[in-house]
């Protein structure tokens, strides 16, 4: 659906409407919100969908930007800092290492210190022994080593934050609320037309301003406005694996290449990513192929050589939000810097601006930008607070909360906290079934889930995953999801024939990442709990399901 021209009938517009609801439309909802503009944030599926969640949840230190990107590398080592301090339930300070193996080229290392402290970034180079005792998971044949400020952040608990602390400040979240085309009245952007496909019905939507925070669906968005942004879809493929193999995060020590970056993260680790620049029609169907999982593997072994004999859970691709500026076949020397567009100034279309490219690391620092210019269109002088005030879930630390909650059993009460912060104690916990486990991989209770789908925007079990961790681990949701399905319709009110469609979708989606690494043992747990699934139990998709789930 294209821009629609028509005459302005509507009487109390949104301030700021933002389509995107991954970490920079959930930053810029939380940033918009807090400056008191009345906000409005769409999401055609759930939060975190598209890059957002599918990154390998680095906690950059910018390091790895010194060399080819000095102003990538200083805006990552400035937010590194803030997110630490304003997202503690979100971070986890591991550090991390550079590493020189072999046969990659020692006299870099030189280089990318000087580069690295050139941007304000506090590294060190150590001894190889030194870093062996640091990390003892990393190749012992390394010849030299970088100590980095490196971290993880988890990307769902981020965007969700932010969201909490948007609507905390009275902003609007609406998912799975789809954008069809824009409305133009003369020279300027008045609102959005959007399908509702919880209701199944399509509304007009207008705003003062527009905010195109999609991602690389930005380009789309944009051509709904008879605009041209020049996305670069770049590709990149990860492997999960079933435990923590590393407690610090591993890099190679060069030029950025395939499969150079090993991250510790919750219960598991993550190789990753390799980068190849894919048709701009293809950025929905992304699937890890073989080849990919060939490369991860090779390059992963190099790291840390315990990876050979780790089992592999799934694997996982998505989307850098690049913009196109050259003709680099990988998409690895196009910058990661942020991109925001005054389409009033480049495009003459007044009320729409684009904010897009950057990183997990800065968005932040992206949202500050779009909404510094926001304010500015609608005279709004209040400065921006993102970076001072703790996110939802940070505000008391682990001790307090724990004191808060000290009924709830200790396993439940300490996993809680750690995926949820503060917002634990609204955990209610108080009889045997809200305190029973769900998911024992991630020790998720019953209460957790009930929590969720009562106030986390919760509308099936695939989101129910994305708040809880519920099917993340070992088990992949082969032992969890029925357990997930039967309170999800005990406390979401669906009847009990969509819950078990939800249970089906879930699988399947759970399926599409063991498919790349199916061989083996894998492939024969998988047939065997396939025909328990679908022989036993009956969770057959229908055609009309399965179109649905590949849309």
């Amino acid at each position: 659906m294209k821009t629609t021209t028509t005459a302005s009938t509507h009487t109390e517009p949104w301030d700021v409407i933002i389509i995107g609801g991954g970490a920079t439309g959930a930053g810029t909802a939380r940033d918009c919100a807090r400056r008191g503009l009345k906000t409005l944030m769409l999401e055609r599926h759930d939060i975190a969908t598209g890059a957002t969640g599918r990154n390998h949840g680095l906690l950059h230190s910018g390091s790895r930007y010194a060399v080819t990107d000095r102003e990538s590398a200083e805006e990552c080592i400035k937010e590194n800092m803030i997110l630490k301090k304003i997202a503690r339930h979100c971070v986890e300070k591991t550090d991390g290492l550079f590493l020189t193996l072999p046969e990659d080229d020692l006299s870099y290392q030189s280089k990318f210190i000087e580069s690295c402290q050139a941007a304000g970034i506090n590294v060190q180079a150590i001894d190889p022994k030194e870093a062996l005792l640091r990390e003892p998971s990393a190749n012992p044949t390394i010849i030299g080593a970088v100590l980095v400020p490196d971290g993880t952040v988890d990307p769902f608990r981020l965007t969700l934050s932010n969201i909490l602390d948007a609507k905390e400040h009275g902003a609007e979240i609406l998912t799975y609320h789809e954008v069809l085309g824009l409305i133009k009245e003369q020279n300027r952007i008045i609102g959005v037309k959007i399908y509702d496909h919880v209701n199944k019905e399509e509304k007009d939507i207008y705003g003062n301003i527009i905010v195109n925070a999609s991602g690389i669906w930005g380009q789309k968005i944009a051509e709904y406005a008879d605009l041209k942004i020049k996305m670069f879809p770049a590709k990149g493929s990860l492997l999960i694996f079933g435990h923590r193999v590393n407690q610090m995060v591993l890099n190679r020590c060069r030029k950025p290449a395939d499969a150079d970056i090993l991250v510790p993260g919750d219960t598991i680790c993550l190789i990753g990513t390799t980068s190849t620049h894919v048709p701009f029609e293809e950025v929905d169907q992304m699937y890890v192929n073989p080849e990919e999982v060939d490369i991860l593997l090779r390059e992963g072994e190099k790291l840390s050589p315990s990876l050979v004999n780790t089992r592999i859970l799934r694997g996982y691709a998505g989307v850098r939000p690049l913009v196109a500026s050259d003709d680099d076949p990988s998409g690895r020397n196009v910058s990661r810097g942020i991109v925001l567009l005054d389409h009033e100034i480049r495009d003459g279309l007044e009320g729409f601006i684009t904010i897009t490219g950057g990183k997990l690391m800065t968005y932040r620092l992206m949202a500050e930008w779009a909404t510094d210019l926001i304010c500015k269109k609608l005279n709004n002088t209040t400065r921006c607070t993102t970076a001072e005030v703790n996110l939802p879930g940070s505000r008391l630390t682990k001790e307090e909360v724990n004191k808060k909650i000290i009924s709830v059993p200790s396993s439940i009460r300490e996993s809680a906290i750690y995926r949820m912060g503060d917002k634990a104690e609204n955990l209610s916990c108080n009889t045997d079934i809200e305190n029973s486990l769900v998911c024992e991989c991630e020790e998720v209770s019953a209460g957790e889930v009930e929590y969720a789908f009562k106030e986390l925007h919760v509308n099936n079990l695939i989101d129910l995953r994305r708040r809880t961790r519920v099917g993340m681990g070992t088990c992949q949701g082969e032992l969890c999801a029925c357990r997930a399905a039967g309170l999800m319709n005990q406390y979401s009110n669906l009847p009990a024939n969509k819950c078990k469609e939800s249970l089906s979708v879930f699988l399947n989606e759970r399926w599409k990442g063991i498919r790349p690494i199916a061989w083996g043992d894998t492939l024969r747990e998988s047939e065997f709990t396939s025909w328990i699934y679908e022989g036993v139990c009956g969770l057959n998709l229908s055609e009309e399901q399965l179109k649905n789930t590949k849309k």
